[in-house]
């Protein structure tokens, strides 16, 4: 490892220690630095700005940081135990190539405020990930619920049948939960967008930072103002972020949850794309919906993710090293999240809805509701109608799917989808 940046003559460090104090800081910063190497830019563009580089140094710290930035995503440059962290290896890579003029990189900055910027930089990407794929899957939701406006299936409560539905109906619903998702995320984003780069360790410098200049340079729409609040939401923010992942994975566990049970032989409602299914070890006959059971637990991790950065987070205010430890937590939780959504849009492109098994599966009881709503609409009390139909289910035998469906007209129900108003509200989130 590479000298650390606050090493002190005369004090031996002991390897021990140095592995517990950095951890995994090197391997996760790897998730960062593109970040870092462009914070890094604006920061010396701020110091030239106010006079402590002169345009040749900026000139030459910015050229070796785009030289940077190319070798490591040629994988020609490697993060790993050389350097304490990514900071450390950026001024590093400086000073070995500048000099003196690599040593000035860090004037007017704490690691605190270099790794929050990276974090706020990198967040801000991944919340655009997550409104993308929720945006894409609303989309195609929208798609086949028009195909399937009138593909009959039974609508379930407490897992019994209750009433006719359709598959529209179905991708429908999923539709409008993903336009939420989408939304969620780009407010997520708004809120955290916010520059903390000049803040220092939490107490801002003795230096006229120009702030404001790179705060539009890092394409950030404010400027968080007060240093000690830079430090509180250190946590607050990426706790945030990980709640609105976790809202468009609690939408992917409920569907995959409806997949696990109608792909069974007991339903056998649907069928799933080859490639989102595995073979048993043993049993040659079994095609196991792995892909699926792993989208329904994903949503675990990122809890999990949240839940280990929230235990942290009981601390007085300033900078303390535990909040160190939250980093991993939110490189997996948006890591294993991300990777389980961007699987979702093609899966609900491609199932194999099996109309026979759903016709099938329509029996004479599940008109019963619509019986009682019919002679309360023709001034029965509804629930002189509802007691009426209870006793006598099999007046509803007469009846279809088709017809019950047609009459359900209520606002987004099954025979009034509005599909409409979902796609112009989608619209208006490619507009933001």
């Amino acid at each position: 490892m590479s000298q650390p940046l606050w090493q002190k003559d005369g004090v031996r460090i002991d390897p021990r220690i140095m592995q517990f104090l950095a951890g995994d800081d090197v391997i996760l910063d790897r998730e960062f630095l593109p970040f870092d190497i462009e914070a890094s830019r604006a920061h010396a563009q701020g110091l030239q700005r106010i006079g402590l580089l002169t345009a040749d140094e900026l000139a030459s710290i910015e050229r070796e940081l785009a030289a940077l930035a190319d070798a490591f995503a040629a994988g020609d440059f490697v993060l790993d135990e050389r350097f304490e962290d990514g900071h450390s290896a950026i001024e590093t890579w400086l000073t070995e190539r500048l000099g003196d003029t690599g040593r000035r990189i860090h004037t007017g900055r704490s690691r605190n405020d270099q790794i929050l910027a990276a974090t706020r930089l990198w967040l801000k990407a991944r919340l655009r990930q997550l409104a993308d794929v929720c945006t894409d899957t609303a989309r195609i939701a929208l798609t086949q619920a028009a195909r399937h406006e009138q593909t009959a299936m039974p609508g379930y409560t407490h897992l019994q049948r209750a009433v006719v539905s359709t598959v529209g109906h179905w991708y429908a619903g999923y539709a409008e939960a993903f336009i939420d998702n989408a939304r969620r995320a780009r407010d997520t984003l708004a809120w955290i967008d916010c520059n903390p780069l000049g803040t220092a360790a939490g107490y801002g410098v003795n230096l006229p930072l120009d702030r404001e200049y790179t705060t539009q340079a890092l394409g950030f729409a404010r400027m968080q103002v007060n240093p000690a609040y830079a430090q509180l939401s250190r946590g607050k923010f990426e706790m945030a972020a990980l709640e609105a992942l976790s809202s468009a994975m609690l939408d992917l566990r409920r569907l995959a949850w409806d997949l696990s049970l109608f792909t069974t032989s007991e339903y056998a409602f649907v069928a799933l794309p080859a490639q989102y299914t595995t073979g048993s070890s043993i049993m040659p006959n079994k095609r196991n919906p792995d892909v699926v059971e792993l989208m329904r637990a994903s949503y675990a991790a990122v809890a999990a993710s949240r839940s280990e950065i929230e235990q942290l987070l009981s601390l007085p205010s300033g900078y303390q090293r535990d909040l160190q430890l939250g980093k991993g937590a939110l490189v997996h939780g948006f890591g294993h999240g991300l990777r389980a959504l961007a699987l979702l849009p093609a899966l609900i492109d491609h199932l194999d809805w099996q109309t026979a098994r759903l016709d099938a599966a329509i029996e004479p009881s599940m008109f019963a509701t619509d019986l009682a709503i019919e002679l309360a609409a023709r001034g029965v009390p509804f629930r002189d109608a509802y007691r009426q139909v209870a006793d006598a289910v099999e007046q509803t035998g007469e009846r279809s799917a088709g017809s019950s469906i047609e009459q359900r007209v209520s606002a987004g129900a099954c025979g009034a989808l509005r599909l409409d108003m979902l796609a112009a509200r989608l619209q208006g989130l490619a507009g933001d």
